[in-house]
């Protein structure tokens, strides 16, 4: 449970998602381009949509992953079951940790789409300083994985800024909200 895989997947997935999310599900109200536009209980939907998406696709994805890699060492160790690993408390283990990690991924997405657009729904500011913002923290979020990585800070800035402008523009577009 204590990995860095266990933390920064989760994290990142989470986060990353749940700001594509409001950008994605929201983009056509903030501009002005559905009806009802920017409220609390817009940011509170798409939160939600977000938490129940990211923490199925967490549960299913890890959950395969950790699991598969028991049936592969099975294997490894020629017993004569190949899921045996699996249905011992190493199995158990394992669905434990999928469920923290879909947890921590659960809450990132709910909280990186509802909480930008919690501001601009409650905040006296201009609907496109709501878009930037949150394009914004796609970026700052690049930044600390460029960071974490020891990788090329501002490449990750630039790649986050850079598809938070093309899922915004896919948000207009498609005027979900």
């Amino acid at each position: 449970m204590g990995s860095a895989r266990f933390t920064v997947l989760p994290l990142v997935l989470g986060l990353t998602d749940g700001l594509l999310n409001a950008l994605t599900l929201a983009a056509a109200a903030i501009l002005g381009g559905a009806a009802g536009g920017l409220s609390v209980s817009l940011a509170l939907r798409v939160g939600i949509a977000a938490l129940v998406t990211a923490g199925f696709t967490m549960f299913v994805a890890d959950y395969a992953e950790r699991r598969s890699r028991l049936v592969r060492s099975s294997r490894q160790l020629n017993l004569t079951e190949p899921g045996r690993l699996a249905a011992t408390s190493l199995g158990r283990a394992v669905a434990v940790e999928s469920a923290w990690a879909t947890l921590v991924a659960a809450l990132a997405s709910f909280a990186g789409a509802a909480a930008p657009l919690l501001v601009g729904a409650l905040l006296p500011v201009a609907a496109p300083l709501t878009i930037a913002g949150t394009i914004a923290l796609l970026g700052f979020l690049g930044w600390a994985i460029g960071d974490v990585l020891s990788g090329r800070r501002w490449r990750w800035t630039l790649a986050m800024v850079l598809g938070g402008v093309a899922v915004t523009a896919l948000g207009v577009a498609l005027d979900i909200a």
